[in-house]
């Protein structure tokens, strides 16, 4: 309002101290013209339209009183810069300009005999719509900002939940692979330990060996555990491994140390054997170790059976048991003693599993035991 109030004692000078249409100059009449047209600028952030329409009747008139004029034209044009920058309605602005234009050109031309295509009305026609032009390029320069802060807020919460998901999802697989490898590894000691107290006194030869398996299971799962750690260091911290260490190809290994604790394990591989995705050819690796490790706990007894058989759209892997005269029982079937709620072992296996488009049927057997079968796709032409 202060550009108002200027511009208002400007036209107030001007026109006070400049003659009148008819020689004389304009003294208490053009002074209250002149003021309500800059007064009337109060109320358009509330009336828009009104208000310019009354200051455009008020400059018109004060226009028709004087002819130093120039300076009461600012107060409409104040008025359409306004509305032009608060209104998305360019059909109701054009309208509304339109008219304010007419009747700052046609108000003069009847009571003061001014030319319609006068250089004075070509100049108010043309400030008429360099105002309105204004207006609508700074609502427009607004909505654009805002749009642009709007894309990058959103674009700035979509990072932040794509990195939330990338942790939870890390967090899994860490949580999968810890349980994967460790329960493996602890199971085998929990059964050789248990071995080893047996036969102490009696079989000191086959305690000692038990022993030893336990010494290696031991090894192995401080291995696994400082590669697990590895891939948890910082950035510029000592090399971690980032490269899956286990896979098809270690599952003779696997093997052999389930069968070094005294389990019957029968290994086949069928089929055109060839190279898989790294995801892939871990994931077979786990499940067959998470398999075998509930086996060796929940049927000690049993012979196990791994079969691997390599198609040429996709990767069968089955591990079954044939029970061991219980009932049919599994880590993840069933409520385990002293837990209250079931194991993790396929709920990790699924997850695994489906992370690489495939499926998992896990269950007992109608005949007894229990059987956990897999099928990962595999890409065409066995590329990795």
């Amino acid at each position: 309002m202060a550009l108002a109030a200027a511009l208002c004692s400007a036209t107030l000078i001007t026109g006070t101290a400049g003659p009148g249409r008819h020689g004389e100059t304009v003294k208490g009449t053009g002074v209250l013209v002149a003021v309500a047209a800059y007064g009337i600028l109060l109320g358009r952030r509330r009336w828009p339209v009104p208000a310019l329409a009354a200051t455009a009747t008020a400059a018109a008139v004060y226009m028709t009183l004087t002819s130093a004029h120039g300076w009461v034209v600012a107060a409409p044009l104040i008025a359409l810069y306004h509305l032009a920058d608060t209104t998305g309605d360019r059909v109701r602005l054009l309208v509304t300009s339109g008219l304010a234009a007419l009747v700052l050109v046609a108000i003069p031309h009847l009571f003061a005999s001014t030319s319609v295509l006068g250089a004075e009305n070509l100049a108010v026609t043309a400030a008429c719509g360099l105002a309105v032009a204004a207006g609508d390029a700074a609502r427009s320069r607004r909505a654009y900002v805002a749009a642009a802060e709007e894309r990058a807020r959103r674009a700035e919460q979509s990072r932040e939940q794509e990195a939330r998901r990338q942790v939870t999802e890390e967090r899994l697989r860490i949580a999968r692979d810890v349980h994967d490898s460790m329960g493996h590894h602890l199971a085998l000691i929990s059964a050789q330990a248990g071995m080893a107290a047996h036969l102490f006194g009696q079989q000191p030869a086959m305690a000692r060996q038990a022993l030893a398996h336990i010494r290696q299971a031991s090894r192995a799962a401080l291995d696994d555990l400082r590669d697990t750690i590895g891939l948890l260091r910082q950035a510029g911290e000592s090399a971690a491994p980032t490269e899956p260490v286990i896979g098809v190809c270690g599952l003779g290994t696997l093997v052999a140390s389930f069968r070094g604790s005294g389990m019957r394990v029968d290994h086949q591989i069928l089929g055109s054997v060839r190279p898989l995705p790294p995801a892939t050819d871990v994931t077979a690796y786990r499940v067959v170790q998470e398999a075998l490790t509930n086996v060796r706990k929940h049927a000690t007894d049993a012979a196990a059976r791994v079969q691997l058989s390599f198609g040429l759209e996709a990767l069968h892997v089955l591990v079954e048991n044939e029970g061991n005269g219980r009932p049919a029982a599994h880590a993840d079937s069933r409520t385990l003693p002293g837990r209250s709620h079931a194991g993790h072992g396929i709920v990790g296996m699924r997850e695994r599993v489906c992370a690489v488009g495939g499926s998992l049927d896990a269950g007992p057997r109608p005949a007894g035991g229990f059987r956990v079968s897999a099928v990962l796709p595999l890409p065409e032409g066995g590329q990795r």
